[in-house]
């Protein structure tokens, strides 16, 4: 995938507001890379073909897109604000509330996404992706950073 094709598709980024971290992969999608996950592609799809925490509704709403977050230890926040000591996921949805996307939030306060099956971004401005690809932000989830276990 191409730098040229990236902007094309996300017309509010721009080269000095992103950057390719990861090469494209079908591996996973962006709603399991917000979760940390890059073995498996998440989606409730209702044949069981992709993985979906079986805590949450198998459904395409955002509540069933919360619900599996909060599986991971995540809740529902007001703010896209870097906090320290939090890591923050956001939730898009298209015109018609259906979830598309998922971003999760770095240490830095920037994000990353993955685009579909195309490479993996960091991106300063949560925004620079909404439109007609993803759609808004509907809402913020966030928990408390986990440590790293000590041996």
């Amino acid at each position: 995938m191409s730098k040229q094709r990236i902007e094309n598709s996300f017309p509010d980024l721009s080269a000095n507001n992103y950057s390719i971290t990861s090469p494209a992969t079908t591996e996973y999608n962006c709603i399991a890379w917000a979760a940390g996950d890059t073995e498996k592609w998440w989606w409730p799809d209702p044949l069981y073909v992709d993985y979906w925490p079986s805590e949450a509704p198998r459904t395409d709403s955002l509540q069933s897109f919360i619900k599996a977050y909060e599986t991971l230890d995540y809740a529902v926040c007001d703010s896209v604000v870097y906090e320290d000591g939090f890591e923050k996921v956001a939730i898009y949805v298209d015109y018609a509330g259906k979830p598309t996307h998922a971003a999760r939030q770095l240490s830095s306060g920037y994000w990353t996404s993955k685009l579909g099956d195309w490479e993996d971004i960091e991106h300063n401005v949560l925004n620079s992706i909404i439109g007609s690809q993803y759609g808004s932000v509907a809402t913020i989830l966030k928990r408390p950073t986990k440590k790293p276990s000590s041996s």
